[in-house]
């Protein structure tokens, strides 16, 4: 019998495997470690925000918040996560988020938050994976929504010169 670790319920997953699954790099990674996850079912992620995000120079001096939009991101990185650590993508692949619905902000959140992130699969037919995530700053919810995404084959770059 094979002890494989992504067939194990409530694995965690640190940053450098996270930076294996993910195309996304330093500002854009918003995912900082997993904490819990059911191959094909659930994940647990997690995100500190800090006042040294980026973001904060403009969104707001003096009262920083962080956008909606990019805690919305943040919940489609850790379903990612999910999807690729589920495995059954063969090749080099990449996710696109395809749809955000019934999304709702109950509360601003700001730098010395931590933002946990549970989602959970609702459908999956490949490509499309559909998602309803929560995001949580203690056990209070501060954003919700169903993210719908596709996976697909990674094209290369034909603007690269050579």
């Amino acid at each position: 019998m094979q002890d494989r670790e992504e067939e194990s319920p409530m694995a965690s997953v640190e940053q450098a495997e996270i930076q294996a699954l993910l195309p996304h790099r330093y500002p854009f990674l918003l995912v900082d470690r997993v904490k819990e996850f059911e191959p094909h079912k659930r994940i647990v992620g997690i995100k500190n925000v800090t006042i040294n995000e980026p973001f904060f120079q403009g969104h707001f001096p003096g009262r920083p918040v962080m956008p909606g939009v990019l805690i919305i991101e943040a919940m489609a990185q850790v379903g990612g996560v999910l999807v690729f650590k589920s495995g059954g993508t063969v090749g080099k692949t990449i996710m696109y988020l395809t749809g955000i619905e019934e999304a709702k902000f109950r509360r601003p959140v700001v730098p010395g938050d931590q933002l946990r992130f549970e989602i959970e699969v609702l459908k999956k037919r490949p490509p499309f994976w559909k998602m309803q995530g929560k995001a949580y700053v203690d056990n209070e919810v501060v954003c919700e929504a169903v993210v719908t995404a596709m996976v697909m084959d990674e094209k290369p770059d034909t603007n690269k010169p050579v």
